[in-house]
């Protein structure tokens, strides 16, 4: 019985400091942060579209977080600059990601403004980058003989429509893409000195 006691208390005070580690104090560093002057909260579609990013699992294969420029060559590859926790401000849930087998999407509305481009992409990726692993998602498009009014038709690089037909983008794949591209994280996060004496 006295074995037992003891081994109850300690895997008590382990978890207790796990917990205090883990959680009680990141909180307490970071309940007060407000979130960047520039960061603005996400759109009725961007909140869509962040749905469907979730839904189809890119998280998976795409971090939201470049690392610090002494800890991987991120800046280089043109992710932009290391993530910050007020970065995060308006994320619920955070999507920060695991993985990369694709690149970091931290800044992607940036590096890739074009709402063709990420249409095209996300219906076949082999068309504009070739080689890439990236699941096609053409269930988020719809293929049509003519495009009705209203549509969003999809511009596709020579041999990649399907063969008289067109192809046209859904209401969630525009949402979509309405977020990727307002993934834009280049505002400055810390006041400098010349900003603080104005």
């Amino acid at each position: 019985m006295h074995d037992e006691l003891k081994l109850l208390s300690g895997a008590m005070v382990t978890l207790a400091l796990a917990t205090s580690a883990l959680v009680v104090v990141p909180f307490m560093q970071l309940k007060g942060l407000e979130p960047p002057k520039d960061l603005k909260p996400y759109t009725s579609a961007q909140l869509r579209g962040r749905e469907v990013y979730i839904k189809n699992g890119c998280i998976y294969c795409h971090s939201q977080q470049p690392r610090d420029k002494s800890q991987a060559p991120d800046d280089k590859r043109g992710w932009g600059r290391a993530s910050v926790a007020a970065d995060y401000s308006y994320d619920k849930p955070h999507l920060l990601g695991t993985m990369r087998t694709g690149p970091d999407l931290f800044n992607i509305g940036v590096r890739q403004p074009s709402q063709d481009w990420h249409l095209g992409h996300l219906y076949q990726p082999r068309a504009y980058t070739p080689g890439s692993i990236m699941p096609s998602y053409p269930f988020l498009f719809e293929v049509k003989e003519k495009a009705d009014p209203g549509d969003r038709q999809l511009i596709l690089p020579p041999g990649y429509n399907p063969p008289g037909k067109i192809v046209v983008a859904t209401q969630e794949v525009l949402d979509l893409v309405t977020y990727l591209q307002g993934l834009d994280h280049t505002y400055p996060v810390f006041a400098t000195t010349e900003t603080k004496k104005k």
